[in-house]
């Protein structure tokens, strides 16, 4: 028995913040943007926008593609960054607005992997025969952890959210493996440090930008390039299959020079990489499955296809997941 996903659901927030309009508020150029990060333009959510309604439509348009009612969810897994709240979990925000009152709901911490620690999880509960139906949504408001005054970190981050719907299947489509890594001590490379319980909010984490991202650039691109390469070929190795044999890579949108530094390395021709990053911006766990819902309603992804999924983020984590469409 595998885990297939049987339909995907994406959702961006309708405000679009170029890199011209950032350039009227911190000293950048969009040429400079363009140049070392490949993003364009992001999607920003409204004031009144929480990870919650992100997720919500994104698992709405899911559902209206698997002609699928909410009643008939039994797992509701968000992978997310940025929660509406510490608790209760935006995934059971997001079960209460779905009015899915059959399903067990719980977030998931993986930052820019989240979605695929998340696909790992509900494949999981499907494999074992816990449950059937299983609803994935990797969402998130970067923004709302943004230095807007920062232009290293400012310039890449967007909001945005993607849903998957997991079913069982005992024919050869579906996930065939996921491979998941860590490395908790470079946790320092890309993190928010303050607002939680390590360094409590008060004035000077406010003054002081500490509960916004911080990242080192340079040494998390080493490790990111490196990472994503061992982790692709983790998953080639462990099917029995070659770039060759990819119909499309899904990597996470985190930076065009990590994208196509990775698919040089890799051998994947430019067509075969799925990239919205020039739209979107790294919209963290959100940008695999918003790339994978884009390709798949385009028609791009068809039935029989072979897809990569590359993720890499915060903690460090990283992970890998091959799935046949």
């Amino acid at each position: 028995m595998k885990a297939r996903i049987i339909a995907t659901g994406s959702y961006v927030p309708e405000k679009v913040l170029t890199n011209r309009d950032l350039a009227k508020q911190i000293e950048t150029t969009d040429e400079w943007i363009v140049e070392r990060t490949g993003v364009r333009e992001r999607r920003i959510a409204g004031k009144d926008e929480a990870t919650s309604d992100l997720a919500f439509k994104a698992a709405e348009r899911a559902l209206a593609a698997a002609h699928m009612t909410p009643d008939q969810i039994d797992l509701i897994i968000v992978a997310t960054a940025t929660p509406d709240m510490f608790f209760p979990s935006t995934a059971c925000i997001v079960q209460d607005k779905l009015k899915a009152t059959n399903a067990a709901a719980f977030d998931l911490s993986a930052a820019c992997s989240g979605f695929v620690y998340g696909l790992s999880v509900g494949e999981q509960y499907i494999r074992s025969g816990t449950y059937r139906n299983v609803l994935v949504i990797g969402a998130e408001v970067m923004s709302r952890l943004t230095d807007w005054t920062d232009r290293r970190t400012c310039v890449l981050f967007g909001d945005g959210a993607g849903a998957v719907l997991l079913a069982p299947s005992s024919s050869d489509n579906g996930i065939l493996s996921v491979h998941l890594h860590s490395d908790g001590s470079l946790w320092d490379l890309i993190c928010v440090p303050g607002g939680a319980a390590a360094i409590p909010p008060s004035e000077k984490v406010l003054a002081e930008h500490l509960n916004t991202i911080k990242m080192k650039g340079n040494e998390t691109f080493k490790v990111a390039v490196r990472s994503l390469e061992e982790v692709a070929w983790e998953a080639m190795r462990a099917n029995g299959v070659s770039p060759s044999d990819i119909s499309y890579l899904i990597p996470h949108q985190a930076n065009i020079r990590i994208l196509n530094a990775v698919a040089d390395r890799l051998g994947f021709a430019a067509e075969k990489v799925v990239v919205n990053l020039d739209r979107y911006g790294n919209t963290s766990a959100a940008s695999i499955p918003l790339a994978l819902d884009e390709a798949v309603r385009d028609g791009r992804i068809k039935e029989g296809a072979s897809l990569l999924f590359l993720a890499f983020g915060g903690g460090l984590t990283w992970a890998s997941a091959l799935v046949r469409w």
